[in-house]
Parts: structure tokens; C-alpha cells; sequence
């Protein structure tokens, strides 16, 4: 007979069902099962972390949906991982509407975009994903903080030790020194994690501090908000009475002059009343375009961290911590493989180690080569795309081979100039966005059967042949660095 529990259960399923393909939740949602139903919450018992960790972060909002149709109003959801019958609760940490229940810190991301989840705006009034808004202690924190963005979680290498130092040392001894602290670097290289772990140490350690977390973006839309209705007063006081202000991605500022009107008072209030600002953006102050003068004169008063891509150590040391926060092993050479070829982005770098995992946990195959750069293809491509072009393959293959630069647009078909036409070619396949069609113009203008026939040729070696693998392994990273 059939439970009260597993009628419900049932019922929620049958509305996840109409936001998803059958597969997907065939995969996903069938070996869940419903523990706990509560006034307040809701706790789901998975199989693995992995199963936890893909519906957050990829079927979140269709979950929530389906809960508020079968109960007409939105639950917290919990989860609990049975792994050899020792359940493990944690915060869900899912934005979109699922509540955060108190357990754990997340356990990390899962693909790229998925890990974009942390960053969404939901609307621009208190519920935002960012938001601020009152605690169990009294201090006002962000509802979008991440729980696994703490300092314990950040692994530091020569690429971000300074930016690390200075904001461990605004996270002990907030408007002390280093304010304001600016944060600047590509995408995917950690300002986040720093920015949020900041704020976690400080609501941690001062139970009474007012902590503010958002977006430049969402700042300017609560500030055009705050116009429309009237109530600028109320916003004012808000972000101006703050004891710390972490706000991301300024450089969203540039071009929106009333908006900059607005963050100058806003941050002379904050600087003049000893009080923390941290900010975070993709360039260091002097190169931001269409930002006033005084504003950039403001960000410098302080001191500007940078964070730089980290080298080879430190990404394979990011990935095995990952691997034991994940509690999941792969083979030394998937993890190099991962290192190596995935060097722009850590948030990248994490994807495609969730996405192994993902993998061996629900298929339980062997991971070979082949596997492993098909499952990665894309993120492998993105990596690479942005300073590759097709004349710097061909000009590292002609010298690693020591033929003529112009032996790759040739017609001359000997095995020593043909084999390294083949491998940059398929390098370039790899490496670039350029089509089959493109690379074959750009090599003397071959079709592109010719440019596939190259492919799978230079696929079938590296799968055959460890030296090949080795030596074309090698030839990327040269291209790319």
C-alpha cells in the first residue's frame, strides 16, 4: 500500500514531469524519494551527491514549481544523500526559490552555466537573489550568499595570494585597512568566492554587523525602482547605514551616469563613516570606460587586488579539493588532462570535473581518452577560443616538426609535411570556432571533407598511440600559452 509520503511524492512528480524531458527525469527525479513533508519543508532523499547537486542546480525553479502547484505554495527544500545508510543533510543553496535549510556547505557546481546560478537576480525588491534582509541574529545579510564560497574552500596559488591575503585581512579587520578593497580579473577566476567569503567570516564573527551583497546591476535597478515609487529615502539609508558593502561587477556601472551619481554618495557616506567596501570587476579601475573620473579616483583610494589565471599547479590542486568536497575520484590522468587543457576559467576547470563525475557515478563506465574529450568538448573549445587562431597552429606544428611555415597551405603530399598538416588541422578543429570549411580554406584551400578525414585520423592516433596523445597534449598547451 501506498504511503501518505509517496502520494505526494508522486503528485509533485507528476507536475516535474511536464517541465522536463522523460529522460531527465528518468535520470534525475525517479530514484528520489520524498522523507519528510513538514508545514514549512519539504526533505528529498538521493541516491548520491551527484543526484543532489544536478537537480539544484539545473531543475530548481521546475521543482518549486511543482511543489507550489501540487501544494499551492512554495516549500524549503532538503536534502539528504544516503550514502551507505548515513544520510547527510546540507544548505540546498539553490536560488529561484528554494530555501536554504541548515546543514553542510554545498558540495559545488555542476556545468558552467549551472554554477551561474549563485549570480541570478530574481526581481529587484527585497526577495532578489542578493538582497539583503534581516537574520536569525539581528545583522542584515544577502540571502544569495553561497555557502561553499568560504575562505576554507578557496585554494590559493601564486595567481591569487595577494588578492587572498588582502581580503582575509578586510575579513578580520573590516574598514581597517584596505578600504576599499578592489577585486578585479577575468570571469571564472574566483572574486566571487573572495567577495562572498568575506562576508561569511564578518556575519561569522560580528553577530550584529549589517552586511550588504549585491550587483552593480542590482543596485542600479533598485535605484531606479526607488525613484519611480518615491522612496529614495528608504533606499538611501538602506545601503548607507550598511557596516559592509560587497558589491560585484562594477564595471556595470559604466554609461549609467545617475546611477554613478548615487554609488559616489553612497560610498563617500560608507569611506567617511569607517565603514568596509569590497568591489569586484573584470579590469582595474583606470581601464574602466565611461566611469566618471571621480568614481575611478574613489575605487583607487584604497588598494586593488588582481586575480590572474592560475597556473597548472594550482588548478590540479582545485581540482582535488573539489574531487573531496565531491567525494569522488578519477584517474590522475583525467585530473592532468582537466588541468592542462582547461586553463582560463575556474569555474570551467570545476564544470568539467563535475561533469566526469556525473558520468562515472550514473553510468559507472571506465572513463578512456576519448570519453573523457568528448564529454568535455565544448567546455575544451570555449577554453580555447580566445586567443587561438588558426596561423598560430600552424605555426608551433611547422616548427615542432621543422618544416616550412608555408609546407601547411601547400599541395606537397610527402608523410612528413602531410601528418603535421593533419595534426593542425585537427588542432585547429579543437582549438578554434573556425568550421570545417574555414580551416580548409585557411590550409591552401582543402575541402572539408579533407579537414575531417584529418580529425578522426589524428582522434584514432591519440586513442592508439600514447606518444601521439602526449605530443599533441603538448602542442596545445604551447598554442594556448
Amino acid at each position: 500500500m501506498i504511503n501518505a509520503l509517496d502520494a505526494l511524492w508522486e503528485q509533485i512528480c507528476g507536475n516535474v514531469r511536464k517541465g522536463m524531458t522523460p529522460d531527465a527525469f528518468q535520470r534525475w527525479f525517479a530514484p528520489a524519494r520524498l522523507a519528510e513533508a513538514g508545514e514549512d519543508s519539504l526533505t528529498l532523499t538521493v541516491p548520491n551527491s551527484i543526484q543532489q547537486l544536478w537537480i539544484e542546480s539545473n531543475y530548481a525553479s521546475v521543482l518549486q514549481d511543482a511543489i507550489i502547484l501540487t501544494l499551492g505554495d512554495r516549500r524549503a527544500v532538503k536534502f539528504r544523500v544516503d550514502t551507505n545508510g548515513s544520510p547527510i543533510q546540507r544548505r540546498s543553496g539553490v536560488a529561484g526559490g528554494l530555501a536554504h535549510s541548515e546543514a553542510v556547505p554545498s558540495l559545488g557546481e555542476a556545468e558552467l552555466a549551472a554554477s551561474e546560478v549563485v549570480k541570478h537576480h530574481n526581481g529587484h525588491g527585497s526577495n532578489g537573489g542578493r538582497v539583503a534582509g534581516l537574520n536569525g541574529h539581528g545583522s542584515e545579510s544577502t540571502g544569495g550568499f553561497n555557502p561553499k564560497y568560504v575562505f576554507e574552500n578557496f585554494v590559493v596559488g601564486s595567481s591569487n595570494q595577494f588578492a587572498h591575503a588582502a581580503a582575509l585581512a578586510v575579513a578580520e579587520n573590516p574598514a581597517r585597512i584596505y578600504n576599499p578593497l578592489f577585486i578585479h580579473g577575468g570571469v571564472g577566476l574566483g572574486k566571487t568566492h573572495l567577495m562572498q567569503a568575506i562576508g561569511h567570516h564578518i556575519l561569522a564573527h560580528r553577530k550584529k554587523a549589517r552586511v550588504i551583497y549585491l550587483s552593480s546591476e542590482q543596485f542600479t535597478n533598485e535605484f531606479i525602482d526607488a525613484i519611480q515609487q518615491g522612496t529614495l529615502p528608504k533606499f538611501r539609508r538602506r545601503y548607507r547605514q550598511a557596516d559592509v558593502l560587497l558589491i560585484d561587477d562594477v564595471q556595470f556601472f559604466a554609461g549609467k551616469e545617475r546611477s554613478q551619481e548615487e554609488f559616489f554618495h553612497t560610498f563617500n557616506a560608507l569611506f567617511d563613516g569607517h565603514r568596509q567596501i569590497v568591489m569586484t570587476s573584470d579590469r582595474p579601475p583606470s581601464e574602466m570606460q565611461k566611469l566618471e573620473a571621480r568614481l575611478v579616483s574613489r575605487f583607487e583610494w584604497g588598494i586593488a587586488a588582481e586575480m590572474q589565471v592560475p597556473d597548472l599547479e594550482t588548478r590540479t590542486a582545485i581540482l582535488r579539493k573539489k574531487m573531496a568536497n565531491l567525494q569522488v575520484t578519477l584517474p590522475d590522468d583525467v585530473v592532468r588532462f582537466i588541468a592542462e587543457r582547461i586553463s582560463t576559467n575556474v569555474r570551467r576547470l570545476e564544470g568539467s570535473l563535475v561533469r566526469l563525475a556525473s558520468f562515472v557515478s550514473l553510468s559507472h563506465e571506465k572513463l578512456t581518452q576519448a570519453r573523457v574529450e568528448d564529454l568535455l568538448r565544448d567546455l575544451l573549445q570555449e577554453d580555447a577560443l580566445k586567443n587561438v587562431t588558426i596561423d598560430r597552429i600552424q605555426r608551433v606544428v611547422a616548427e615542432q616538426f621543422d618544416v616550412r611555415l608555408a609546407d601547411m597551405t601547400s599541395k606537397r603530399r610527402p608523410a612528413c609535411i602531410a601528418f603535421p598538416r593533419q595534426i593542425a588541422m585537427a588542432l585547429a578543429r579543437d582549438l578554434t570556432r573556425a568550421s570545417f570549411s574555414e580551416i580548409g580554406s585557411a590550409f591552401g584551400g582543402r575541402d572539408h571533407g579533407t579537414v575531417m578525414h584529418a580529425c578522426k585520423l589524428i582522434a584514432s592516433r591519440m586513442e592508439s598511440d600514447a606518444q601521439i596523445r602526449q605530443l599533441i597534449l603538448a602542442l596545445q598547451s604551447r598554442i594556448k600559452n
